[in-house]
């Protein structure tokens, strides 16, 4: 093999390397309302208004924030996120658990149940919530096609490295598959600066 054939073998293997690796986004703390608590915490008839556009189709962050109340202390300023969803949902971190005074579960977004309550604290009112406040298991979000392409299906469980001075692994991993899914994972601030990274690293999965 000479020089010419090492150097194009060099070429292609960064690009496949390229393609097999997933943009990572930071999740902070944030809430997802249901209609009805929306108004109960902004008055009645109320719309979130845009802040700015997320990656996935259709999700954004508004420019309204509330004050999450644990037993122990509270949480000012914590985002929601629209639009509105059918149940209320609390994305927190673990040290924002203990900040709260509650113990936190780890669950996939969107299973609520047999998770702890909050308070949530609005402009216009208050609501209180028996259920609803997580932590979110990371994840990956993609459409079929990329599933396709990394050979993975929805809600299988896989592994992910992500390099760097402080780079690791995580287990854990939890595969969303979804037509309107941009290809992205999702770890919290925690996650994040346990390994050092930001938004431009590059995620690679590691199937079991």
């Amino acid at each position: 093999m000479d020089k010419l054939d090492v150097l194009l073998e060099k070429i292609l293997e960064a690009v496949e390397g390229k393609k097999l690796t997933v943009p990572l986004g930071i999740s902070n703390r944030h809430i997802h309302l249901k209609q009805e608590d929306t108004e109960i915490l902004f008055g009645k008839g109320y719309e979130l208004n845009k802040l700015k556009d997320l990656s996935q189709k259709g999700q954004f962050a508004a420019k309204e924030v509330v004050t999450v109340c644990g037993p122990k202390s509270v949480i000012e300023k914590v985002r929601i996120l629209g639009p509105a969803r059918k149940e209320t949902q609390v994305e927190v971190s673990i040290s924002d658990c203990l900040k709260l005074g509650i113990k936190g579960k780890v669950k996939m977004s969107g299973d609520i149940c047999e998770t702890p309550g909050i308070t949530l604290v609005g402009p216009k009112g208050t609501v209180v919530l028996s259920k609803g406040i997580i932590v979110s298991q990371r994840h990956i979000h993609m459409d079929e096609k990329d599933a396709k392409r990394f050979g993975v299906s929805n809600g299988e469980i896989v592994s992910i490295k992500i390099d760097g001075i402080r780079g690791g692994q995580y287990d854990n991993t939890c595969i969303r598959v979804d037509k309107n899914f941009t290809l992205e994972c999702h770890l919290d601030t925690e996650e994040a600066n346990a390994l050092g990274v930001d938004s431009s690293s590059k995620v690679r999965i590691i199937k079991k």
